[in-house]
């Protein structure tokens, strides 16, 4: 069996369409994957409609990747099986839109005023799929996309930074608040890409408190090494490891589909079935 759960589609800052999605982990040769866009749980319907009016084979998990900022750090929490139904899970979406769409407006109105860069909220939006999640790739597409810069890493590197006298912090939830109310949501918390964060290890296990239940060992990030030290951590602190490539377009360097490519074992999703269960019933 092969999986992968971590993956993003237009409905965040991914390229594909859920629909191209389905077809595209089909001919990676994967069975399972999960859609994990941050912030919102839109793709997961239409990729399952699609997969049954067509008769696809392909299993997927309902999941979502919940980005906070904690002591200047931007830690993700993925969740998976969560009743996203649940009024506090809908709640924290909520919150978690709306500071986005704050940002972006904000930002627009300062390169408007500081850079003479003339773009509107619109440009921004319309970069994304409706009602996704409006975040700053699609800020730095729009600034390139007015000649602002002449790239989006341009963008990047002279507006989206906590230096820029644009830039406006998103306000978000804390990690902490994640892992809480998906657990609560019958969902299972997990550290996402855990090598982005400096303090990871101490910031994991104080998250256990609030609910954690798993760390993503497996990732495009992460060396054998990697894999490895956060295998052991997980085994010493009992938590489950998930893994996925975190694929969000094909690579622009060697014009390949990473999605898969990343190995992730088996039993892996056998544990994340095995957690569910448990929690189902305690």
């Amino acid at each position: 069996m092969k999986v992968d759960l971590h993956i993003h589609t237009l409905y965040s800052d991914g390229a594909f369409s859920p629909e191209l999605v389905v077809d595209t982990a089909i001919d990676c040769g994967l069975n399972v994957i999960a859609l994990t866009d941050h912030d919102n749980i839109l793709s997961y319907d239409i990729a399952q409609k699609y997969i049954k009016e067509h008769d696809k084979k392909l299993e997927i998990v309902q999941g979502v990747e919940i980005n906070t900022i904690y002591k200047d750090y931007e830690v993700h929490i993925l969740g998976y099986f969560m009743d996203t139904s649940n009024s506090d899970f809908q709640e924290m979406i909520k919150f978690q839109q709306n500071a986005r769409i704050y940002q972006a407006k904000e930002m627009t109105a300062l390169l408007n005023k500081k850079a003479g860069i003339r773009i509107k909220f619109d440009d921004i939006k319309k970069l994304v799929a409706p009602e996704g999640s409006i975040g700053r790739p699609h800020i730095a597409r729009a600034i390139t996309n007015a000649g602002g810069t002449g790239s989006v890493a341009e963008a990047y590197s002279k507006y989206i930074n906590d230096e820029s006298p644009v830039y406006v912090k998103r306000k978000t939830v804390s990690p902490h608040d994640a892992c809480e109310v998906i657990y609560d949501a019958g969902g299972i918390p997990v550290f996402a890409h855990p090598i982005d964060v400096d303090i990871a290890d101490s910031l994991a296990k104080e998250l256990m408190n609030y609910g954690l239940r798993g760390i993503e060992a497996y990732h495009r990030k992460h060396s054998p090494a990697v894999v490895e030290y956060y295998s052991s951590f997980a085994e010493e602190y009992g938590l489950i490891i998930t893994g996925g490539s975190d694929f969000h377009a094909p690579s622009v360097n060697h014009g390949t589909i990473v999605m898969g490519k990343n190995f992730v074992p088996s039993w892996v999703y056998d544990e994340l079935l095995k957690e569910k269960k448990r929690l189902e019933i305690s």
